[in-house]
């Protein structure tokens, strides 16, 4: 499905010169569930944003390959590139206010999405974006759909965020700390959304978070990683109870530290 081998990214400047990302290789099969977790600034959202291309200047991927379906993603250009994002791979960001369009009424920006990549008519798109707010658990859908991102809470945001992301139906869905813009209280409701759409769907899914007490509960492998380096792979009960690396054993020595407050 995906295959991340040696990836390295850099940031370039006139008075400096970082590497965040340093060789990370990891991959995800079909209908897989892989949480990559990490503390902020290790690298986690630049490599997903790498995936689709999205890093912009003065970020920029210098090596390694990004491989979707055993086709280099790095080799493809703009347009070649608009036809994978929303269609074959989708992604959740962490703030859903900043990624919805606040001129835009929520139905003109599904409808826009779904005639794009499945070329389909207005009453078409209208009935699938419909289905897709039903099926994310927005209540009142044909009501909501006329609303501005502004006018509803950061949850029902986020919600709509999960349907956009769903609506032609991908292959791959990246969650990038899907519940850190949101109340306590929806987070888990957020969570169980996103687990349970991926799981009827037989997707497979880049679920990025700090949270590896949440990872434990819905992923199936888990990536670690730190300072720009993939430092451990395995499975839950591989990682969670034989930890190999230093890093790893120090953050699950933070959940039972505070767990135990």
């Amino acid at each position: 499905m995906l295959k991340i081998n040696n990836l390295e990214i850099n940031i370039e400047s006139n008075v400096d010169f970082l590497q965040p990302v340093k060789g990370a290789t990891f991959e995800i099969t079909k209908g897989e569930i892989l949480g990559l977790v990490g503390e902020s600034g290790c690298g986690k959202s630049l490599t997903a944003l790498s995936i689709l291309k999205l890093n912009q200047h003065p970020i920029k991927t210098v090596g390694g390959s990004i491989e979707f379906n055993k086709k280099n993603l790095l080799d493809y250009s703009i347009s070649e590139m608009r036809k994978i994002r929303g269609k074959e791979i989708s992604m959740i960001f962490q703030n859903p206010r900043e990624s919805l369009n606040p001129v835009f009424k929520i139905l003109d920006q599904l409808i826009n999405i779904h005639q794009t990549h499945m070329k389909s008519s207005a009453e078409e798109a209208y009935n699938k974006s419909i289905e897709m707010l039903q099926s994310v658990n927005i209540p009142d859908p044909k009501k909501r759909i006329l609303s501005y991102p502004h006018e509803l809470s950061g949850g029902m945001c986020q919600r709509v965020m999960i349907a956009m992301a769903l609506l032609c139906e991908p292959k791959l869905l990246i969650a990038d700390e899907p519940t850190t813009a949101l109340d306590v209280t929806v987070q888990a409701e957020v969570v169980d959304l996103i687990l349970s759409l991926v799981k009827s769907r037989n997707m497979s899914c880049l679920f990025i978070t700090h949270d590896l007490g949440l990872v434990s509960q819905i992923c199936d492998r888990v990536a670690v990683m730190y300072q720009g380096k993939i430092v451990e792979v395995g499975s839950i009960q591989e990682v969670f109870l034989k930890p190999k690396h230093a890093y790893t054993s120090h953050l699950l020595n933070s959940i039972l530290t505070f767990e135990n407050k």
